[in-house]
Protein backbone atom coordinates (compact mmCIF):
# COMPACT_ATOMS: atom_id res chain seq x y z
CA UNK A 1 0.00 0.00 0.00
CA UNK A 2 3.02 2.33 -0.01
CA UNK A 3 1.94 3.42 -3.53
CA UNK A 4 -1.34 4.72 -2.10
CA UNK A 5 0.53 7.84 -1.02
CA UNK A 6 -1.43 10.42 0.90
CA UNK A 7 -4.46 8.09 1.06
CA UNK A 8 -2.57 6.02 3.64
CA UNK A 9 -3.03 8.92 6.08
CA UNK A 10 -6.84 8.77 5.81
CA UNK A 11 -7.37 6.41 8.81
CA UNK A 12 -5.18 8.60 11.03
CA UNK A 13 -7.15 11.67 9.98
CA UNK A 14 -10.41 9.85 10.70
CA UNK A 15 -9.20 8.83 14.17
CA UNK A 16 -8.19 12.39 14.99
CA UNK A 17 -11.48 13.95 13.84
CA UNK A 18 -13.65 11.30 15.52
CA UNK A 19 -11.77 11.58 18.80
CA UNK A 20 -12.34 15.33 18.89
CA UNK A 21 -16.02 14.86 18.03
CA UNK A 22 -16.73 11.92 20.37
CA UNK A 23 -14.32 13.03 23.11
CA UNK A 24 -13.34 9.38 23.47
CA UNK A 25 -10.32 7.32 22.38
CA UNK A 26 -11.12 3.65 21.88
CA UNK A 27 -14.02 3.98 19.41
CA UNK A 28 -12.05 6.21 16.98
CA UNK A 29 -9.06 3.84 17.16
CA UNK A 30 -11.21 0.82 16.34
CA UNK A 31 -12.92 2.70 13.50
CA UNK A 32 -9.57 3.85 12.09
CA UNK A 33 -8.26 0.29 12.20
CA UNK A 34 -11.34 -1.06 10.41
CA UNK A 35 -11.15 1.72 7.80
CA UNK A 36 -7.50 0.94 7.14
CA UNK A 37 -8.17 -2.79 6.82
CA UNK A 38 -11.05 -2.05 4.45
CA UNK A 39 -8.67 0.02 2.31
CA UNK A 40 -6.17 -2.83 2.35
CA UNK A 41 -8.39 -5.89 1.94
CA UNK A 42 -11.90 -4.87 0.91
CA UNK A 43 -14.37 -7.79 1.14
CA UNK A 44 -11.99 -9.93 3.23
CA UNK A 45 -12.04 -7.28 5.95
CA UNK A 46 -13.44 -9.52 8.72
CA UNK A 47 -10.86 -12.26 8.31
CA UNK A 48 -8.03 -9.73 8.20
CA UNK A 49 -9.38 -7.98 11.30
CA UNK A 50 -9.34 -11.32 13.10
CA UNK A 51 -5.78 -12.01 11.98
CA UNK A 52 -4.59 -8.52 12.93
CA UNK A 53 -6.26 -8.77 16.36
CA UNK A 54 -4.60 -12.11 17.06
CA UNK A 55 -1.26 -10.82 15.80
CA UNK A 56 -1.46 -7.84 18.16
CA UNK A 57 -2.66 -9.83 21.16
CA UNK A 58 0.14 -12.40 20.78
CA UNK A 59 2.84 -9.77 20.24
CA UNK A 60 5.50 -9.82 22.96
CA UNK A 61 5.49 -6.02 23.32
CA UNK A 62 1.70 -5.93 23.79
CA UNK A 63 1.87 -8.74 26.35
CA UNK A 64 4.62 -6.82 28.18
CA UNK A 65 2.47 -3.68 28.34
CA UNK A 66 -0.57 -5.63 29.60
CA UNK A 67 1.41 -7.38 32.34
CA UNK A 68 3.32 -4.28 33.43
CA UNK A 69 0.30 -1.99 33.52
CA UNK A 70 -1.96 -4.60 35.11
CA UNK A 71 0.55 -5.39 37.85
CA UNK A 72 1.18 -1.69 38.42
CA UNK A 73 -2.57 -1.41 38.95
CA UNK A 74 -2.30 -4.24 41.47
CA UNK A 75 0.60 -2.54 43.26
CA UNK A 76 -1.30 0.74 43.45
CA UNK A 77 -4.38 -1.06 44.81
CA UNK A 78 -2.21 -2.69 47.48
CA UNK A 79 -0.77 0.70 48.43
CA UNK A 80 -4.26 2.11 48.74
CA UNK A 81 -5.32 -0.88 50.86
CA UNK A 82 -2.28 -0.26 53.09
CA UNK A 83 -3.20 3.42 53.50
CA UNK A 84 0.06 4.42 51.81
CA UNK A 85 -1.43 7.20 49.69
CA UNK A 86 -3.29 8.62 52.68
CA UNK A 87 -0.06 8.65 54.70
CA UNK A 88 1.83 10.38 51.86
CA UNK A 89 -0.93 12.99 51.44
CA UNK A 90 -0.98 13.68 55.19
CA UNK A 91 2.81 14.08 55.17
CA UNK A 92 2.71 16.60 52.29
CA UNK A 93 -0.37 18.42 53.57
CA UNK A 94 1.57 19.52 56.65
CA UNK A 95 4.25 21.10 54.46
CA UNK A 96 2.50 22.32 51.30
CA UNK A 97 -0.38 24.76 51.41
CA UNK A 98 -0.81 26.07 47.85
CA UNK A 99 -1.65 24.81 44.40
CA UNK A 100 1.71 25.98 43.08
CA UNK A 101 3.47 24.07 45.85
CA UNK A 102 1.47 20.93 45.04
CA UNK A 103 2.46 21.14 41.38
CA UNK A 104 6.13 21.71 42.25
CA UNK A 105 6.04 18.72 44.60
CA UNK A 106 4.52 16.63 41.81
CA UNK A 107 7.26 17.76 39.44
CA UNK A 108 10.03 16.94 41.92
CA UNK A 109 8.45 13.58 42.73
CA UNK A 110 8.26 12.78 39.02
CA UNK A 111 11.95 13.56 38.57
CA UNK A 112 12.75 10.86 41.12
CA UNK A 113 10.68 8.21 39.31
CA UNK A 114 12.89 8.17 36.23
CA UNK A 115 13.25 4.41 35.82
CA UNK A 116 10.04 3.99 33.78
CA UNK A 117 7.37 6.32 32.44
CA UNK A 118 4.52 3.92 33.31
CA UNK A 119 5.59 3.78 36.94
CA UNK A 120 6.03 7.54 36.92
CA UNK A 121 2.54 8.31 35.58
CA UNK A 122 0.68 5.83 37.76
CA UNK A 123 2.54 6.43 41.01
CA UNK A 124 2.74 10.24 40.80
CA UNK A 125 -0.83 10.63 39.56
CA UNK A 126 -2.31 8.51 42.34
CA UNK A 127 -0.12 10.01 45.03
CA UNK A 128 -0.72 13.68 44.24
CA UNK A 129 -4.46 13.84 43.46
CA UNK A 130 -5.64 14.70 46.96
CA UNK A 131 -2.95 17.31 47.55
CA UNK A 132 -3.61 19.06 44.22
CA UNK A 133 -7.36 19.08 44.93
CA UNK A 134 -6.67 20.70 48.28
CA UNK A 135 -4.57 23.36 46.53
CA UNK A 136 -7.34 24.21 44.08
CA UNK A 137 -5.58 22.72 41.04
CA UNK A 138 -7.56 21.19 38.20
CA UNK A 139 -6.97 17.52 37.51
CA UNK A 140 -6.07 18.52 33.96
CA UNK A 141 -3.14 20.62 35.17
CA UNK A 142 -2.05 17.86 37.53
CA UNK A 143 -2.15 15.43 34.58
CA UNK A 144 -0.01 17.81 32.52
CA UNK A 145 2.66 17.99 35.23
CA UNK A 146 2.61 14.21 35.78
CA UNK A 147 2.89 13.46 32.06
CA UNK A 148 5.68 16.01 31.59
CA UNK A 149 7.84 14.17 34.10
CA UNK A 150 7.08 10.69 32.74
CA UNK A 151 8.40 9.95 29.24
CA UNK A 152 10.57 13.13 29.08
CA UNK A 153 12.41 12.24 32.30
CA UNK A 154 12.77 8.57 31.33
CA UNK A 155 14.32 9.68 28.03
CA UNK A 156 16.93 12.09 29.37
CA UNK A 157 18.00 10.00 32.39
CA UNK A 158 20.13 7.26 30.77
CA UNK A 159 19.28 4.61 33.39
CA UNK A 160 15.72 3.78 32.41
CA UNK A 161 13.68 1.35 30.34
CA UNK A 162 13.80 3.94 27.53
CA UNK A 163 17.60 3.87 27.40
CA UNK A 164 17.58 0.05 27.28
CA UNK A 165 15.16 -0.02 24.36
CA UNK A 166 16.79 2.71 22.28
CA UNK A 167 20.35 1.58 23.00
CA UNK A 168 19.38 -1.77 21.51
CA UNK A 169 17.94 -0.03 18.43
CA UNK A 170 21.10 2.07 18.02
CA UNK A 171 23.31 -1.04 17.95
CA UNK A 172 20.91 -3.15 15.86
CA UNK A 173 20.81 -0.50 13.14
CA UNK A 174 24.57 -0.05 12.97
CA UNK A 175 24.77 3.48 14.38
CA UNK A 176 27.15 2.20 17.08
CA UNK A 177 29.33 -0.87 17.47
CA UNK A 178 28.42 -3.65 19.88
CA UNK A 179 29.00 -2.38 23.41
CA UNK A 180 29.09 1.28 22.30
CA UNK A 181 25.34 1.92 22.14
CA UNK A 182 25.08 3.31 25.66
CA UNK A 183 27.96 5.73 25.04
CA UNK A 184 26.19 7.12 21.97
CA UNK A 185 22.92 7.35 23.91
CA UNK A 186 24.74 9.25 26.65
CA UNK A 187 26.27 11.61 24.08
CA UNK A 188 22.78 12.23 22.65
CA UNK A 189 21.22 13.27 25.98
CA UNK A 190 22.15 16.99 25.67
CA UNK A 191 20.51 17.02 22.22
CA UNK A 192 17.16 15.58 23.38
CA UNK A 193 15.72 19.05 23.18
CA UNK A 194 12.00 18.26 23.43
CA UNK A 195 12.30 16.29 26.69
CA UNK A 196 14.47 19.02 28.21
CA UNK A 197 12.06 21.80 27.25
CA UNK A 198 9.02 19.75 28.34
CA UNK A 199 10.50 19.06 31.78
CA UNK A 200 11.93 22.53 32.39
CA UNK A 201 8.81 24.46 31.42
CA UNK A 202 6.76 22.73 34.15
CA UNK A 203 8.07 24.95 36.99
CA UNK A 204 7.31 27.98 34.85
CA UNK A 205 3.72 26.77 34.40
CA UNK A 206 3.39 25.85 38.07
CA UNK A 207 4.62 29.28 39.20
CA UNK A 208 2.44 31.12 36.68
CA UNK A 209 5.34 32.46 34.64
CA UNK A 210 3.82 30.71 31.64
CA UNK A 211 0.07 31.48 31.71
CA UNK A 212 -2.72 28.96 31.38
CA UNK A 213 -3.14 28.35 27.66
CA UNK A 214 -6.23 27.35 25.68
CA UNK A 215 -8.38 24.64 27.30
CA UNK A 216 -6.21 24.72 30.43
CA UNK A 217 -7.47 28.24 31.10
CA UNK A 218 -11.05 26.95 31.06
CA UNK A 219 -10.14 24.07 33.39
CA UNK A 220 -8.51 26.38 35.92
CA UNK A 221 -11.41 28.84 35.67
CA UNK A 222 -13.80 25.99 36.46
CA UNK A 223 -11.92 25.25 39.68
CA UNK A 224 -11.79 28.93 40.65
CA UNK A 225 -15.55 29.42 40.11
CA UNK A 226 -17.04 26.10 41.18
CA UNK A 227 -14.29 24.54 43.30
CA UNK A 228 -14.56 21.37 41.19
CA UNK A 229 -11.08 19.99 40.54
CA UNK A 230 -12.45 16.88 38.85
CA UNK A 231 -13.54 17.64 35.27
CA UNK A 232 -17.01 16.89 33.93
CA UNK A 233 -17.16 13.47 32.31
CA UNK A 234 -14.78 11.96 34.86
CA UNK A 235 -17.46 9.36 35.59
CA UNK A 236 -16.37 7.78 32.31
CA UNK A 237 -13.06 6.90 34.00
CA UNK A 238 -13.34 4.30 36.79
CA UNK A 239 -11.40 5.13 39.92
CA UNK A 240 -7.87 3.74 39.91
CA UNK A 241 -8.12 3.04 43.62
CA UNK A 242 -9.29 -0.25 45.03
CA UNK A 243 -12.59 0.08 46.89
CA UNK A 244 -11.25 -1.41 50.14
CA UNK A 245 -10.01 1.08 52.73
CA UNK A 246 -7.06 0.92 55.10
CA UNK A 247 -7.62 -2.03 57.45
CA UNK A 248 -4.52 -1.93 59.62
CA UNK A 249 -4.06 -0.94 63.25
CA UNK A 250 -3.20 2.68 64.07
CA UNK A 251 -2.25 5.34 61.53
CA UNK A 252 -1.16 4.40 57.97
CA UNK A 253 2.62 4.24 57.65
CA UNK A 254 4.53 6.51 55.30
CA UNK A 255 7.12 3.76 54.83
CA UNK A 256 4.49 1.66 53.03
CA UNK A 257 4.33 4.35 50.35
CA UNK A 258 8.07 4.55 49.69
CA UNK A 259 8.95 0.87 50.19
CA UNK A 260 7.47 -0.49 46.91
CA UNK A 261 8.84 2.43 44.88
CA UNK A 262 12.37 1.89 46.19
CA UNK A 263 12.14 -1.87 45.69
CA UNK A 264 10.78 -1.37 42.16
CA UNK A 265 13.69 0.87 41.16
CA UNK A 266 16.37 -1.37 42.66
CA UNK A 267 14.88 -4.65 41.43
CA UNK A 268 14.52 -3.24 37.91
CA UNK A 269 18.22 -2.35 37.89
CA UNK A 270 19.10 -5.71 39.49
CA UNK A 271 17.43 -7.55 36.61
CA UNK A 272 19.30 -5.52 33.97
CA UNK A 273 16.56 -2.85 33.68
CA UNK A 274 13.84 -5.43 33.06
CA UNK A 275 10.87 -3.52 34.43
CA UNK A 276 8.51 -6.50 34.23
CA UNK A 277 10.71 -8.60 36.50
CA UNK A 278 10.97 -5.62 38.82
CA UNK A 279 7.17 -5.34 39.03
CA UNK A 280 6.83 -9.06 39.76
CA UNK A 281 9.38 -8.92 42.57
CA UNK A 282 7.97 -5.71 44.05
CA UNK A 283 4.37 -6.94 44.08
CA UNK A 284 5.36 -10.22 45.73
CA UNK A 285 7.48 -8.50 48.40
CA UNK A 286 4.82 -5.91 49.10
CA UNK A 287 2.18 -8.61 49.59
CA UNK A 288 4.57 -10.36 51.99
CA UNK A 289 5.14 -7.14 53.98
CA UNK A 290 1.39 -6.47 54.25
CA UNK A 291 0.80 -10.04 55.40
CA UNK A 292 3.53 -9.81 58.05
CA UNK A 293 2.17 -6.44 59.23
CA UNK A 294 -1.30 -8.02 59.42
CA UNK A 295 -2.82 -5.28 57.33
CA UNK A 296 -4.39 -7.92 55.08
CA UNK A 297 -4.79 -11.66 55.16
CA UNK A 298 -3.89 -13.88 52.20
CA UNK A 299 -7.35 -13.84 50.62
CA UNK A 300 -7.66 -10.05 50.96
CA UNK A 301 -4.21 -9.58 49.41
CA UNK A 302 -5.04 -11.79 46.43
CA UNK A 303 -8.43 -10.11 45.94
CA UNK A 304 -6.75 -6.69 46.02
CA UNK A 305 -4.20 -7.78 43.41
CA UNK A 306 -7.04 -8.93 41.14
CA UNK A 307 -9.07 -5.77 41.77
CA UNK A 308 -6.08 -3.59 40.92
CA UNK A 309 -5.33 -5.53 37.74
CA UNK A 310 -8.96 -5.33 36.61
CA UNK A 311 -9.03 -1.57 37.30
CA UNK A 312 -6.54 -1.19 34.43
CA UNK A 313 -8.72 -2.95 31.85
CA UNK A 314 -10.19 0.22 30.33
CA UNK A 315 -6.88 2.03 29.74
CA UNK A 316 -5.34 -1.24 28.57
CA UNK A 317 -8.15 -1.62 26.04
CA UNK A 318 -7.21 1.78 24.61
CA UNK A 319 -3.53 0.83 24.52
CA UNK A 320 -4.28 -2.47 22.74
CA UNK A 321 -6.51 -0.62 20.26
CA UNK A 322 -3.64 1.79 19.58
CA UNK A 323 -1.32 -1.18 18.89
CA UNK A 324 -3.91 -2.54 16.44
CA UNK A 325 -4.07 0.87 14.78
CA UNK A 326 -0.27 0.96 14.53
CA UNK A 327 -0.30 -2.50 12.93
CA UNK A 328 -2.76 -1.26 10.29
CA UNK A 329 -0.70 1.91 9.67
CA UNK A 330 2.41 -0.22 9.18
CA UNK A 331 0.55 -2.32 6.60
CA UNK A 332 -0.65 0.85 4.85
CA UNK A 333 2.93 2.01 4.58
CA UNK A 334 2.44 5.23 6.55
CA UNK A 335 6.00 5.39 7.99
CA UNK A 336 7.60 4.67 4.61
CA UNK A 337 5.42 7.26 2.86
CA UNK A 338 6.13 10.02 5.38
CA UNK A 339 9.87 9.29 5.56
CA UNK A 340 10.01 9.06 1.77
CA UNK A 341 8.63 12.59 1.52
CA UNK A 342 11.57 14.04 3.45
CA UNK A 343 14.39 12.15 1.70
CA UNK A 344 14.74 14.67 -1.17
CA UNK A 345 15.06 17.47 1.39
CA UNK A 346 17.76 15.88 3.51
CA UNK A 347 21.10 17.58 4.13
CA UNK A 348 23.42 17.18 7.12
CA UNK A 349 22.25 20.51 8.57
CA UNK A 350 18.52 19.82 8.07
CA UNK A 351 18.46 16.14 9.04
CA UNK A 352 17.92 16.64 12.83
CA UNK A 353 14.97 19.00 12.43
CA UNK A 354 13.45 16.90 9.63
CA UNK A 355 13.72 13.77 11.76
CA UNK A 356 12.11 15.51 14.74
CA UNK A 357 9.19 16.86 12.69
CA UNK A 358 8.62 13.71 10.63
CA UNK A 359 9.11 11.11 13.33
CA UNK A 360 7.20 13.24 15.82
CA UNK A 361 4.27 13.40 13.39
CA UNK A 362 4.38 9.63 12.90
CA UNK A 363 4.51 8.94 16.63
CA UNK A 364 1.64 11.37 17.15
CA UNK A 365 -0.73 9.95 14.53
CA UNK A 366 0.00 6.29 15.30
CA UNK A 367 0.09 6.66 19.10
CA UNK A 368 3.25 4.56 19.21
CA UNK A 369 6.31 6.30 20.61
CA UNK A 370 8.50 3.19 20.37
CA UNK A 371 7.01 0.97 17.67
CA UNK A 372 7.26 3.46 14.84
CA UNK A 373 10.99 3.78 15.42
CA UNK A 374 11.57 0.06 14.97
CA UNK A 375 10.49 0.70 11.37
CA UNK A 376 12.02 4.14 10.92
CA UNK A 377 15.43 3.70 12.59
CA UNK A 378 17.02 1.76 9.68
CA UNK A 379 16.10 4.67 7.38
CA UNK A 380 17.37 7.20 9.93
CA UNK A 381 20.65 5.30 10.25
CA UNK A 382 21.21 5.17 6.48
CA UNK A 383 20.37 8.87 6.05
CA UNK A 384 22.78 9.78 8.86
CA UNK A 385 25.62 7.89 7.19
CA UNK A 386 24.74 9.16 3.72
CA UNK A 387 24.82 12.88 4.55
CA UNK A 388 27.50 12.69 7.26
CA UNK A 389 25.34 14.08 10.07
CA UNK A 390 26.37 13.94 13.72
CA UNK A 391 24.91 10.66 15.11
CA UNK A 392 24.51 12.08 18.63
CA UNK A 393 22.35 14.97 17.38
CA UNK A 394 20.34 12.61 15.16
CA UNK A 395 19.70 10.22 18.05
CA UNK A 396 18.75 13.19 20.23
CA UNK A 397 16.26 14.33 17.59
CA UNK A 398 14.86 10.79 17.29
CA UNK A 399 14.31 10.48 21.05
CA UNK A 400 12.80 13.96 21.09
CA UNK A 401 10.32 12.92 18.41
CA UNK A 402 9.46 9.74 20.28
CA UNK A 403 8.89 11.71 23.48
CA UNK A 404 6.70 14.24 21.68
CA UNK A 405 4.52 11.44 20.29
CA UNK A 406 4.16 9.87 23.74
CA UNK A 407 3.48 13.23 25.35
CA UNK A 408 1.09 14.82 22.86
CA UNK A 409 -0.97 11.99 21.32
CA UNK A 410 -4.40 11.68 22.92
CA UNK A 411 -4.44 7.87 22.69
CA UNK A 412 -0.80 7.05 23.47
CA UNK A 413 -0.14 4.74 26.39
CA UNK A 414 1.37 7.59 28.42
CA UNK A 415 -1.64 9.84 27.89
CA UNK A 416 -4.13 7.10 28.74
CA UNK A 417 -2.29 5.97 31.88
CA UNK A 418 -1.76 9.52 33.13
CA UNK A 419 -5.44 10.28 32.63
CA UNK A 420 -6.29 7.09 34.50
CA UNK A 421 -4.04 7.95 37.44
CA UNK A 422 -5.24 11.56 37.73
CA UNK A 423 -8.89 10.67 37.03
CA UNK A 424 -9.75 12.65 33.95
CA UNK A 425 -10.48 11.40 30.44
CA UNK A 426 -7.59 10.95 27.97
CA UNK A 427 -9.00 13.61 25.65
CA UNK A 428 -9.43 16.15 28.47
CA UNK A 429 -5.81 15.56 29.41
CA UNK A 430 -4.55 15.66 25.83
CA UNK A 431 -6.38 18.84 24.81
CA UNK A 432 -5.28 20.80 27.88
CA UNK A 433 -1.69 19.60 27.54
CA UNK A 434 -1.37 20.10 23.78
CA UNK A 435 -0.55 23.86 23.78
CA UNK A 436 2.35 23.23 26.15
CA UNK A 437 3.56 20.29 24.06
CA UNK A 438 3.46 22.54 20.97
CA UNK A 439 5.41 25.23 22.83
CA UNK A 440 8.16 22.74 23.75
CA UNK A 441 8.09 21.33 20.19
CA UNK A 442 8.48 24.81 18.70
CA UNK A 443 11.50 25.48 20.90
CA UNK A 444 12.95 22.09 19.92
CA UNK A 445 12.52 22.87 16.20
CA UNK A 446 14.29 26.20 16.68
CA UNK A 447 17.06 24.45 18.61
CA UNK A 448 17.61 21.81 15.90
CA UNK A 449 17.74 24.50 13.23
CA UNK A 450 20.44 26.32 15.21
CA UNK A 451 22.38 23.08 15.84
CA UNK A 452 22.18 22.20 12.17
CA UNK A 453 23.86 25.40 11.09
CA UNK A 454 26.54 25.59 13.78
Amino acid sequence: MAESGAMSLLPALAVFVLAIFLRRSIEPLVFGSILGLAMLHGPSLLGELTDASLRVMTDADVAWVILVCGLMGSLIALQHRAGAFRAFSDFLRQRIHSGSGALMATWFFGLLLFVDDYMNSLAAGNAMRELSDQGGVSREKLAYVVDSTAAPVSAIVPFSTWSVFFTGLIVTNGMAAEGEGFSLYLAAVPFMLYPWFAVLQVPAVARGWIPDLGPMRSAERRVAITGESVPPGQHLVPSSEAPAEFAGVGKPRLSLFFFPLIVLVFSTFWFDKDFLQGVYVTTALYVFVLLVARIVDFNEAFDTVLDGFSSMLEPLAVVVASFLFKDVNDALGVPEYVVGMIEPLVTASLLPVLIFVTMGFLAFVTGSSWGVFVIAMPIVASLTAEVGADPAIVIGASLSASTFGSHACFYSDATVLTAKATECTPLQHALTQFPYALLAAGLAILGYLILGWL
